[in-house]
């Protein structure tokens, strides 16, 4: 009786060696003597088999970033929030990475996408020696991992290109232990790190480019610091079909012949309500009855808050946007929530009342709660530079809160007075910063409809991530990957949570 189809292969040994062969646990055993075995106890804690052939690339990622815990900010199944491979797809459609596998750059993208820190070397950006120190480091600790794209024939292994978690090291045998996803072909195994670092250098035929290794961890702040996208109110469904899916038809439609033409065609354009969909995330704390003092860690989180504002109004888009607002052809109505009927004041005051209602428990209520007494002040922490804060005595019935807002300030700082009257342009938010990152989480491939090649040019390097000092570009990637999700519910018309900014 004829039997269609594979079941398993037999791994070829030498060069490699069965997990769960004498000779493999020989080696596990020698290995956690040595210390070498830290990362293995996460990574096989959440150990899986791809679920489909050209999977290995998802299925690696998303063992990895369970076994980080890192929170997708989106649900899997019933009420569980969890990384499944039909979640990553941010950087490359699911389809066609079902039909061709993922590159190594692409599967960097969407670890990013999915909120970890990486760090990504191809083979011949790195040497052995660096590969074996980072093996080491991820092996003597659980809270980093290390993923390996290689070619399987130089394992004398069938097929070509793979992608493997890296479950331990074996030092005094210089050996890997490579966690294979796919465990329907074959099982985890020991291979030496040197025939490993060779199968990394081989070329990628469908980018040119050789395979190599990335570094996965827990990125070392939560992303989010300063814009969170809002899908609380209706209009959300519009204005994400709007950015992802809208503007690029139109980019292609009109011939646009310089930055400042782009931006009218994406702005005149905006849907309306779009000032309630790109949100300030604020931090909101009770304000105590004759304490004004900033502790350290208040400090540290605004100090950090305006280095990310200074970064983005260091890029060169964010000159361009600010031109443009500034220009007198730039009465753009689905603009004025944004930048003219909202002050300052009149935000920072919203926030206080959501404060006041999340600080008492209620922030589901339709409890009406009203800011008085609001004013700008600024706080000295031990003697350091001042931190702007505004306060606002939130009421509520009979009862009245106390409520500060800790305010992060560009470079032209704003006077600190208690006066409602003030010039706050140096206060965040601002509708050029906040159009500025938005526009840098836009997919890349929105702007590929741009007809004018010198100017695609120019937009593509203006809005290129990886020219992005570190800060900036976690929040833009974390903005990138909360449109992606957008997307996809709206696609799927299921329910999505970004989690409660203040704003």
């Amino acid at each position: 009786m004829a039997m269609a189809g594979l079941y398993r292969r037999v791994l070829p040994s030498p060069p490699a060696f069965d997990f769960a062969s004498h000779e493999g646990k020989k080696l596990f055993v020698e290995a956690i003597q040595s210390g070498t075995m830290e990362g293995f106890y996460r990574l096989i804690s959440y150990f899986q088999t791809q679920s489909e052939p050209a999977y290995c690339g998802l299925a690696s990622l998303s063992m990895v970033l369970n076994a980080l815990a890192i929170d997708p900010g989106r649900k899997w199944k019933g009420p569980w929030r969890w990384f499944d491979e039909s979640m990553l797809d941010c950087c490359e459609p699911l389809e066609k990475v079902k039909a061709t596998g993922i590159s190594f750059g692409k599967l960097v993208c969407l670890a990013h996408c999915a909120g970890a820190k990486v760090e990504a070397f191809r083979a011949n950006q790195s040497t052995i020696d660096e590969f074996r120190k980072h093996v080491m480091k991820c092996s003597i600790s659980d809270d980093c991992h290390v993923i390996s794209s290689y070619d399987r024939s130089a394992l004398k292994q069938t097929g070509i290109g793979h992608f493997s978690p890296i479950g331990g090291y074996h030092a005094g045998r210089d050996m890997a232990l490579m966690l294979d996803v796919a465990r329907f072909k074959y099982p985890p195994h020991w291979v030496p790190l040197t025939l490993l670092w060779e199968a990394m250098g081989y070329i990628d035929e469908t980018t040119g480019q050789q395979r190599g290794f990335m570094l996965i961890s827990r990125p070392h702040r939560e992303p989010g610091l300063l814009y969170t996208l809002s899908c609380k109110n209706e209009s959300w469904v519009g204005i994400a079909k709007y950015l992802m899916h809208d503007v690029s038809l139109l980019l292609k439609l009109v011939d646009a012949t310089d930055i400042q033409k782009v931006l009218s065609i994406i702005f005149t354009s905006l849907p309306s309500n779009f000032g309630e969909f790109i949100k300030w995330v604020a931090e909101v704390r009770r304000r105590e009855d004759g304490d004004e003092s900033i502790s350290p860690e208040e400090k540290a989180r605004v100090a950090v808050k305006e280095e990310v504002l200074k970064q983005v109004q260091e890029t060169g888009l964010f000159k361009h946007v600010a031109a443009f607002l500034s220009s007198a052809n730039s009465c753009c109505q689905n603009l004025a929530p944004l930048s003219h009927q909202d002050d300052f004041p009149d935000i920072a005051a919203r926030v206080c009342c959501q404060g006041a209602k999340m600080l008492a428990g209620r922030s589901g209520s339709s409890d009406e709660y009203c800011c008085q007494e609001t004013c700008i002040k600024c706080l000295k922490a031990n003697g350091d530079k001042p931190v702007t804060v505004f306060s606002g005595t939130v009421i509520n019935g009979k009862s009245e809160q106390g409520v500060d807002v800790l305010v992060p300030s560009s470079r032209t700082k704003p006077g600190c007075c208690c006066s409602v009257s003030s010039n706050y342009s140096g206060i965040h938010p601002a509708s050029n910063d906040v159009l500025t990152a938005l526009l840098l989480a836009l997919p890349p491939e929105t702007w590929s409809g741009i007809k004018n090649e010198k100017l695609l040019q120019e937009i593509s390097s203006l809005v290129l991530t990886e020219n992005l000092p570190t800060l900036l570009q976690e929040e833009v990637l974390h903005l990138r990957r909360q449109l992606y999700l957008l997307k996809r519910c709206q696609e799927n018309k299921v329910d999505v949570d970004l989690g409660a900014p203040v704003s």
